[in-house]
């Protein structure tokens, strides 16, 4: 058996792979020798594979170990070893091995199935991609190639994408598989194709009634579709099968929140820390917003500050602050007034609808601008589109720049380059298309991706007369919003509530450096006002664009569709003005954020 970490020697790797620093993430693969020189290892590389087919495992490492600390490059041993350390769940020794395998071996189509599916269970989500498109190249005609990419494109927002590579794996495999056609019906909820989605759960459950993730994901569909009662009968169904499952429990409290019944999803969460001694950070999180409708609010924060410690422990993750830092000034400093009058701008399709912009950090209120503007017959919701950033990773490619995103902007002072912004722009707007999101008569679609107001630079020399709607809330009720929700954008920055308001100004500070040196079709709109006259903020909202009022838009919450953020819930509901100054309750306990954030919130009109 391996080691305890304790009797781990020093010199071993950190990772617990079991091989040495200088043999796992130490090694340089530059200075692997050729295969032909380790031939004399063969022998020894295949009688760990034959243990560790025969279930000798203790033999398989030992054997796989020797191989490894001779020859740090041979394959064989790394995939045995890497199937015992994935077998004990040790993430980081799982992780280093099989990216070692695939640097070795790029064309290995079991290696990258492998990592893809790590990545994906990681979040990394551009990387997963990166992994699942390579599977497809290696074997475009593998079912299971175009199962991860659909599960990719699905997580990544891009489920009209991930929908096209579903169907391929069922048309590849030639039968319907349940665990497919769950994950399909998850995609098609994704899309708000409501009605399809329930069709597959069902068809998934017939085939396969024991199956814990589609009924978990057949219930979060009712759930969202606001039939609760329907939700509760397929979380019934979940537990009869499966007695004191965590996340049917947690999946019952949400429901019971929805139906306002906060008191007995306490007592379930409760419960369930009793029998397990402590809470996951989701179920924390979850118990926090529950005991925030009660007013117990030292508890909730609690529970948010809790759940957000598990959930760093748990994920390794914490905010990239100097990364952001350096981002935001590199954007500064790029995105001056001298530097863009020499820089040309996209010319206007006429032919297609246009993007309207909401911007604002997360949770300040775009979702309920986007469903408000949504039920408008001329604005179709596009949600979180992430073809912005998609188009700053793609940028040095299309431009043929030796830099990377803001300075390739600066191809463009080139004869040859002056017309590849209206490439960059038909890029989106193709992408768009694809996504099946604008019917007909549609003059505008919103682009809703939170932090998008980091680009304000690119996008206002991409789409120079669209609108660029910013939300803005009270700081306060922003991060505190933020601290007790489950969100991984701006950098990992949720994960503290520090963090977060420090985040919030890095981000206010660099919109505030746009607006003073760009020319920007903007609107600020405060969260405040729409609370406190819907009608007034809504008719200079749609003046702004150019649209006519509707009386729709002040029933936004009769809008069916599925708003795919964490607010997806609050939007079902009437307009209400309960999180407005809900900072109040929770001042003490923001005192730590208030020096953090009180140059902005003074700036931006509000006060503590």
């Amino acid at each position: 058996m391996r080691p305890s970490a304790d009797a781990i020697p020093t010199r071993q790797c950190p990772c617990g792979s079991g091989l040495s620093r200088a043999r796992c993430c130490e090694l340089n693969l530059a200075t692997l020798g050729a295969p032909e020189a380790n031939r004399h290892l063969v022998p020894l590389e295949e009688r760990a594979v034959q243990a560790s087919r025969t279930g000798a495992r203790d033999t398989a490492e030992r054997l796989a170990l020797d191989v490894l600390e001779l020859a740090p490059g041979r394959t064989g041993a790394l995939s045995v070893l890497y199937e015992i350390r994935k077998a004990e769940a040790n993430r980081p020794a799982t992780e280093a091995l099989i990216r070692r395998i695939v640097a070795l071996e790029p064309n290995n189509f079991w290696a990258t199935n492998e990592i893809t599916l790590l990545l994906l269970g990681k979040g990394a989500l551009a990387e997963a991609e990166h992994h699942a498109r390579n599977a497809i190249r290696i074997a475009p005609e593998n079912a299971q190639s175009h199962y991860l990419m659909g599960m990719v494109l699905t997580e990544a927002y891009r489920p009209a994408v991930g929908e096209f590579h579903y169907y391929r794996a069922l048309d590849l495999s030639g039968a319907r598989d349940p665990v497919v056609l769950a994950n399909l019906a998850l995609c098609l909820k994704n899309q708000g194709k409501m009605q399809a989605a329930r069709d597959l759960y069902t068809e998934s459950l017939a085939a396969a009634p024991d199956s814990l993730h589609t009924l978990l994901g057949f219930a979060r569909l009712e759930e969202a579709d606001r039939d609760l009662a329907a939700a509760m009968a397929l979380l019934d169904r979940a537990e009869a099968q499966f007695p004191g499952n965590p996340s049917v429990q947690l999946m019952r409290a949400v429901v019971l929140g929805r139906m306002r019944d906060a008191p007995a999803a306490v007592a379930l969460l409760d419960a369930m820390a009793a029998e397990r001694a402590e809470l996951g950070a989701s179920e924390y999180l979850e118990k926090g917003r529950l005991l925030d409708q009660m007013g117990r609010y030292d508890e909730a924060f609690d529970a948010f500050s809790e759940g957000k410690r598990r959930l760093r422990e748990v994920s390794g993750n914490a905010y990239l602050e100097d990364h952001a830092r350096q981002v935001t000034a590199r954007l500064k400093n790029f995105f001056t007034a001298r530097r863009l009058r020499m820089l040309p701008r996209a010319q206007v399709r006429t032919d297609v609808a246009q993007p309207l912009f909401v911007l604002g950090f997360p949770r300040s209120g775009t979702t309920l601008l986007e469903q408000t503007l949504t039920a408008h017959p001329h604005i179709a919701a596009g949600d979180e589109l992430p073809i912005i950033n998609e188009l700053t990773s793609l940028m040095p490619r299309m431009l043929d720049s030796p830099l990377t995103y803001p300075e390739a902007l600066a191809e463009l002072w080139m004869g040859d380059h002056r017309d590849d912004l209206d490439n960059l722009r038909d890029h989106y707007l193709r992408k768009v298309a694809q996504l099946g999101i604008v019917p007909a008569g549609a003059t505008w679609f919103t682009d809703k991706m939170p932090l998008n107001e980091t680009d304000l630079g690119l996008i206002s020399m991409l789409f120079p007369q669209s609108p660029l709607l910013h939300l803005m809330r009270h700081p306060l009720d922003v991060v505190l919003s933020v601290f007790s929700n489950l969100l991984t954008h701006g950098y990992y920055c949720a994960y503290a509530l520090e963090s977060a308001a420090r985040h919030y100004v890095l981000v206010m500070d660099l919109v505030e450096h746009y607006r003073a040196e760009l020319s920007l079709r903007y609107l600020p709109v405060r969260y405040e006002d729409i609370v406190d006259d819907q009608e007034a903020s809504i008719r200079r909202v749609l003046a702004f664009i150019g649209e006519d009022f509707d009386p729709h838009c002040l029933a936004f919450h009769e809008n069916r569709r599925y708003a795919r953020t964490a607010s997806y819930a609050q939007v079902s509901e009437k307009l209400y003005d309960r999180s407005r100054y809900r900072y109040r309750n929770y001042l003490a306990r923001l005192e730590p954020v208030i020096p953090i954030l009180l140059p902005t919130i003074e700036r931006l009109g509000y006060s503590v």
